[in-house]
């Protein structure tokens, strides 16, 4: 998606060549308009699945999946929770989910009342590097008995194994935008 590789351009920092921070516009200050942009692409992508809810990932993923979820047809989002709560009781499920840029390991739940079998469920993230955080989700959903029919994410680091994993487990996957490279700290763009 040309509009977002351009601001990913324009207002992305990458570091190292390794980590791009998008945080002046898509996780932490967050472009409604380019987020609404973002998900009106993914629901198009996504137009002939049946999808009953959206599932992503505290906290970065939820602002493009409440956007998403709205543009599919006001579908349920749940997201799974990464600390334990007060308010969370035991009946959960619970994953293991390493962080690329965090370089921590956090035991991340969703409430068992909160993903239901046989429902179709759509992943939704802000980044696809090593794919954990997906991977972790669709996880949940085979705990849960859920049917997780695709991933989507706002930017995608295709020169890391995410998308291929995902893939290999039968996963439909979409980014909005797909950076190939770091070159001299800036993002090179698939064609």
């Amino acid at each position: 998606m040309k509009l977002l590789e351009q601001r990913i351009a324009k207002d992305g920092i990458v570091i190292n060549n390794d980590i791009l921070k998008v945080d002046s516009f898509l996780n932490h200050k967050i472009d409604v308009a380019l987020t609404r942009a973002l998900a009106k692409e993914i629901a198009e992508q996504f137009k002939n699945y049946k999808i009953d809810k959206i599932f992503t990932i505290e906290t970065s993923g939820i602002p493009l999946a409440f956007a998403v979820a709205e543009e599919v047809g006001n579908v349920p989002l749940v997201f799974a929770k990464k600390s334990k709560s007060l308010t969370v009781g035991d009946d959960v499920f619970k994953v293991e989910v390493k962080s690329f840029t965090r370089k921590t390991c956090s035991t991340v739940t969703v409430g068992d009342k909160y993903l239901l079998k046989g429902e179709n469920v759509l992943i939704i993230d802000d980044f696809l590097a090593e794919g954990n955080a997906s991977i972790g989700l669709v996880d949940l959903c085979h705990q849960a008995g859920a049917n997780p029919i695709g991933v989507a994410v706002a930017i995608e680091k295709s020169f890391q194994p995410g998308r291929g994993k995902l893939e290999a487990m039968g996963l439909k996957v979409y980014s909005c935008a797909d950076v190939k490279a770091f070159k001299d700290n800036k993002p090179v763009f698939e064609l």
